[in-house]
């Protein structure tokens, strides 16, 4: 959270406002409209991100915002690797489809970068 704060907090408030919000994922360089999708981040910030309306998110909101309570990494991770690897599409894994999308299992956090393969034998 910390890090996060001093990366995109660029006037030092202890406070991201919504151009700092903006500013840290997309930069106009001579722009002159700027994309659906930052537009988008945009609604983002004010509806919820702002959790308070003060135009800017203090350290509560900025944790709101990259750690979200209602977020299962674990389960997005799982679901990430039975949908890249799967070519069947059966919803199952074989050793085969592990095997052949390796490396997205040692880049892995479900896996522990790759230390539960090493103990398998499956």
């Amino acid at each position: 959270l910390q890090e996060t704060m001093e990366d995109i907090d660029k006037n030092g408030d202890g406070f991201i406002d919504l151009e700092e919000y903006i500013g840290d994922m997309y930069s106009r360089d001579g722009d002159a409209d700027e994309p659906e999708w930052v537009k988008t981040e945009r609604e983002q910030f004010v509806e919820f991100r702002d959790k308070n309306r003060d135009g800017k998110m203090d350290k509560e909101e900025t944790k709101d915002w990259i750690l979200p309570s209602d977020y299962d990494h674990a389960e997005a991770e799982a679901r990430h690797l039975v949908y890249e690897s799967d070519q069947n599409k059966d919803g199952k894994l074989t050793k085969e489809e592990i095997v052949e999308k390796y490396d997205l299992f040692v880049g892995s956090q479900a896996t522990d970068f790759g230390e539960a393969l090493v103990r398998h034998d499956e």
